[in-house]
């Protein structure tokens, strides 16, 4: 009896053993990915520091002036710094409601492109609506500077077929800055985005496929009432993300569209940040508008967690 109880205890000890060895493993797994997060993501905060001094480049930042939160007041002490920061507001709120509105695309485009039974044609499409994710934005303009230029291809061909007298300023324009950004995100985005619904997908349980036809569900029945209902907790998580970075819409894409024409409504809160800091001059309040961003998405995630842990009772962190 003694004999058995101290070799079932061995047993446990063995297996406690190896727990911890393969916790150690799975760790250190995780380690590199955890020193590149240290890298790019919080050893960059020892930069907020300069939103409280009078930074004057080239000189050292024990060389400037100590202002403590000087540059915060001035962001809602002076009318015009008020009112040039309403309009990047707007901007900013427009292109994030924008892509909100327009977040379930992917997931229609992956439920469609499932549903295509030709493998090579389905591939060909997932890797042409793939690829722009990997062009740069720089290209991406280059690629619409050639199209759609006052001396583009598609003012050429339009006003040699007689359909128009004088060139259409699409990229000058100031009429419909939104709505482009909007459609030139989408295509670049739109497969990329699509990537993560098809694994979704992928792992759907085809008995219920089965059964639902062995009931007359048709294609459209069960793209409804399978494989749409089957995509919704990822499409929720990723849209609680989303509105965590309400106020992050990035900066290539604006600052390479940019241009005297659209600057009032093209202009972001990135963007704006990069032109207080790079060309106005003012690296201290860019920082002290970036740090303020950066508390504000991080309360925007707390808040997004907070509605989502109460009504579906699921977080994300």
């Amino acid at each position: 009896m003694q004999k058995s109880v101290s070799v079932q205890t061995k047993n446990i000890q063995k297996v406690k053993k190896k727990g911890i060895s393969e916790g150690k493993k799975l760790f250190l797994y995780i380690v590199p990915f955890l020193i590149l997060s240290f890298a790019f993501s919080y050893f960059p905060l020892h930069g907020w520091i300069y939103a409280f001094f009078d930074y004057k480049p080239p000189l050292k930042l024990t060389q400037c002036e100590f202002v403590g939160f000087r540059w915060f007041k001035m962001l809602f002490a002076n009318p015009t710094q008020i009112s040039q920061l309403m309009k990047v507001m707007k901007n900013t709120f427009a292109m994030s409601g924008l892509t909100l509105a327009t977040s379930f695309l992917p997931v229609i485009f992956a439920i469609f492109l499932s549903e295509i039974k030709s493998k090579w044609f389905k591939n060909f499409v997932q890797t042409f609506t793939t690829v722009p994710n990997f062009i740069s934005w720089v290209m991406v303009f280059s690629v619409a500077f050639s199209l759609f230029s006052i001396t583009g291809m598609v003012n050429t061909l339009l006003m040699g077929a007689g359909i128009i007298t004088t060139p259409i300023k699409f990229l000058d324009g100031d009429s419909h800055t939104w709505l482009s950004m909007l459609l030139w995100n989408t295509w670049k985005t739109l497969g990329w985005g699509s990537i993560m619904y098809l694994a979704a997908i992928t792992g759907v349980d085809q008995e219920l496929y089965e059964a639902a036809r062995v009931d007359g569900a048709n294609r459209f029945k069960l793209m409804r009432h399978i494989t749409l209902p089957a995509l919704m907790p990822t499409f929720f998580v990723l849209l609680m993300l989303s509105v965590a970075n309400f106020l992050n819409n990035g900066l290539d894409q604006y600052y390479v569209f940019q241009n005297s024409f659209n600057r009032e409504h093209i202009q972001v809160l990135d963007l704006y940040v990069y032109n207080v800091g790079m060309t106005g001059g003012s690296p201290s309040l860019a920082t002290a508008i970036g740090m303020l961003k950066s508390l504000v998405s991080v309360t925007l995630l707390f808040t997004v967690n907070f509605v989502s842990k109460k009504t579906r009772g699921e977080s994300i962190i």
